[in-house]
């Protein structure tokens, strides 16, 4: 079907057009309607029914039989370490913290914020969360303390999971001063903190509030996934937009399921079991979507970066994880490919890696300035693809969809 057939298929029957789409998800119970108009602009999709955004993502892969299939890479230059984990290590260590949520009494719909670096244990802590039905809210792990507090009394969550500290090229971010001045400034006090602790900067522990992560996720119990609405919320994450106001946005969990599993194949044209790399933060909605959910409801291996575009060491970085971990399509923003093309013009350093298997490469964030895009193209060879979304739509909503029909990429 050519992409125009399948735009005006969703404009002109898009009750019929999503309820296929649906089919790709498991349900715990079907919905009673697609889509609600009842009181616009309050659109609800797939009302009355149940499933679990965790079980989509780890739990029915392995129950298919695809536990050894690699779910997470993590990569880690600032710190030389590369860890792979299979479906079936995460959905274990993801039982296991849900477990450490449920002991600190954590219940659906309670809200759980996440204020940690890029390092697997944020990814766990998020799927974790939608594991139990609580709504977890991810604060960028560089935001100062007041900001922190806003959001902390805006959301007033339960508990915060967090590390010791964050690991920039040139420096350690210590996060637990940051974390324990945010409580302070706060009027809604959480009633506790678990801390990853990294051995760059292990944190002191406030007795009564804070609890070791490793110790915690040690003696807990599995806990098992908690079918919830498709219309309860997912998450909430927070955009200052045009007014510098933070104000959070509500994600729910079935139309949010469907529509990233839909994007997998038909925006970035993957196919399970192969490789995609979002080289973002998960703090920010691309993290959330295209790092974390959309890879794994799908069923391809996500690829999880703590580095830089340049630093780290150099301007070749991407192209070292695109080789070694066989990434077949990317995702970054143009800022990244400005200052690689910045410090190696003629794309030498990309002639040094083997990136036979790499077929596109999408840019979203900010405007991709038409020289960009060229440079890409030239020393690439591949597709690439500048599409536009934001935080408030969750997805993309303007693209090139590479896995419906390969159209002609207009510059800028």
């Amino acid at each position: 079907m050519s992409y125009l057939d399948t735009y005006r298929r969703s404009i002109e029957q898009p009750e019929a057009f999503w309820s296929e789409a649906a089919e790709a998800i498991a349900w715990e119970r079907r919905w009673e309607r697609v889509l609600d108009t009842s009181r616009p602009p309050f659109y609800r999709w797939f009302v009355g029914a149940r499933l679990n955004t965790c079980w989509n993502a780890l739990d029915r892969h392995v129950a298919a039989g695809r536990g050894d299939r690699t779910a997470l890479i993590w990569d880690s230059p600032v710190t030389g370490q590369v860890a792979r984990f299979t479906y079936r290590e995460m959905r274990d260590r993801v039982a296991q913290l849900a477990g450490v949520l449920v002991g600190l009494g954590v219940r659906h719909g309670d809200r759980v914020l996440i204020y940690m670096p890029m390092v697997p244990e944020a990814a766990m802590a998020m799927l974790a969360c939608a594991r139990i039905g609580a709504v977890h809210s991810v604060v960028f792990g560089g935001f100062a303390a007041h900001e922190l507090a806003t959001r902390i009394d805006h959301a007033r969550p339960r508990v915060i999971l967090t590390a010791s500290c964050g690991i920039e090229p040139n420096r350690i971010v210590a996060y637990k001063p940051l974390v324990d001045a945010a409580i302070a400034e706060a009027k809604s006090k959480p009633e506790h903190c678990v801390v990853l602790q990294r051995p760059m900067h292990p944190a002191p522990l406030a007795a009564g509030r804070d609890h070791d992560w490793h110790e915690r996720e040690a003696a807990a119990r599995p806990a098992d996934c908690v079918p919830v609405a498709a219309t309860d919320p997912l998450y909430i994450l927070y955009t200052s937009g045009t007014t510098g106001v933070p104000k959070g946005v509500v994600r729910d969990n079935g139309g949010h399921a469907v529509a990233l599993h839909w994007s997998m194949r038909h925006i970035y044209g993957l196919a399970p079991d192969e490789t995609f790399w979002t080289a973002s933060y998960v703090g920010w909605v691309v993290g959330h979507s295209y790092i974390v959910y959309a890879p794994l409801i799908y069923g391809c291996t996500t690829v999880m970066y703590e580095g830089k575009p340049v630093g780290t060491p150099d301007a070749g970085a991407f192209w070292r994880v695109i080789a070694a971990h066989d990434v077949r399509v990317f995702f970054t923003a143009p800022t990244a490919f400005r200052a690689i093309k910045r410090e190696d013009p003629e794309g030498a350093l990309i002639r040094r890696h083997d990136l036979k298997g790499f077929r596109a490469l999408f840019l979203a964030g900010e405007r991709a300035d038409p020289p960009t895009v060229a440079w890409a193209e030239q020393h690439l060879g591949v597709a690439v693809v500048d599409h536009w979304w934001q935080t408030e739509t969750g997805w993309p909503i303007a693209a090139n969809c590479l896995g419906i029909e390969k159209l002609p990429v207009k510059h800028g």
